[in-house]
């Protein structure tokens, strides 16, 4: 009887923690995603380790005299990244109080991202090398940051915990000697590991209508993966197309989804 009413316990313990972990991150939105999400590792962890990474990657920039922190360049993607993070309460109101930062580095590399909280790294490659329009530049921007908005890489992050890979979560609040480890392990969740074509069509839908709300037509999107696919024929892809897979049905996808979100942008002001 003993045994049986501690195993109700435990099952009980068991049902809250996935009760509490699986929760949607953010609110679906005109395109209307509401998938529930494997969310077991605190989200204030995971922010706290993607910034050290993103602290130790600027500073590393900085060192080789790469950062780019002003100028025409930074000011277009400053002005175009404000625009946009400007909507994201539409999809999470505590978007509000993230710390936003923007990091321009220059280096040959065709490579965007946003580490959760909202840490924005472009490379100078990507918009050099493409050509990229404002409005595609904004498809990019969009992208990177509902994957930020969506915590694909928290959901990552909590399944490699929830398997073991990961050690050490609950001493990163606390321990700051381990920080620099445990951001490495992090990084490597966040930002090396390939997201799910879930994920991927989640982010660009997500891409879509932030872009939209923000007043950059949506449709190039497609312009953008047209130029991804014509950069990565023949030669290795771009690291942009190591986690972010372009292809013919992606394009079809985007193109569903326009009749969607283009009333918002013909809405939408446009500076």
């Amino acid at each position: 009887m003993h045994i049986n009413k501690n195993l109700q316990r435990l099952g009980a313990t068991a049902l809250l923690v996935l009760l509490v972990a699986c929760a949607s991150s953010t609110k679906p939105g005109a395109i209307g995603i509401t998938r529930q999400q494997f969310l077991l590792v605190p989200a204030e962890t995971v922010e706290k380790m993607a910034l050290v990474s993103y602290l130790q990657q600027n500073e590393k920039a900085k060192e080789q005299r790469k950062l780019i922190s002003s100028g025409p360049e930074y000011e277009r993607l400053k002005r175009i990244a404000t625009r946009i993070r400007n909507q994201a309460g539409v999809f999470r109101e505590d978007t509000r109080n993230w710390q936003w930062q923007l990091a321009l580095i220059d280096a040959p590399v065709i490579n965007a991202t946003c580490a959760p909280g909202g840490k924005i790294t472009f490379y100078t490659g990507i918009i050099r090398k493409l050509k990229l329009s404002d409005d595609e530049i904004a498809a990019v921007m969009g992208h990177e940051i509902a994957h930020a908005l969506r915590e694909h890489g928290r959901e990552r992050v909590s399944q490699a915990y929830a398997q073991n890979a990961i050690i050490g979560v609950a001493a990163a609040a606390t321990n700051n000697s381990q920080n620099v480890a445990l951001a490495n392990q992090f990084a490597h969740y966040l930002f090396v590991l390939p997201n799910s074509r879930q994920n991927e069509s989640e982010a660009d839908a997500i891409g879509l209508e932030l872009a939209a709300r923000a007043g950059y037509n949506p449709s190039a999107a497609i312009t953008l993966w047209q130029k991804m696919s014509i950069e990565s024929a023949g030669k290795s892809p771009p690291e942009f197309l190591s986690t972010h897979p372009a292809n013919d049905t992606r394009i079809q996808d985007i193109n569903a989804l326009l009749p969607k979100v283009m009333p918002l942008y013909q809405a939408a002001p446009k500076s």
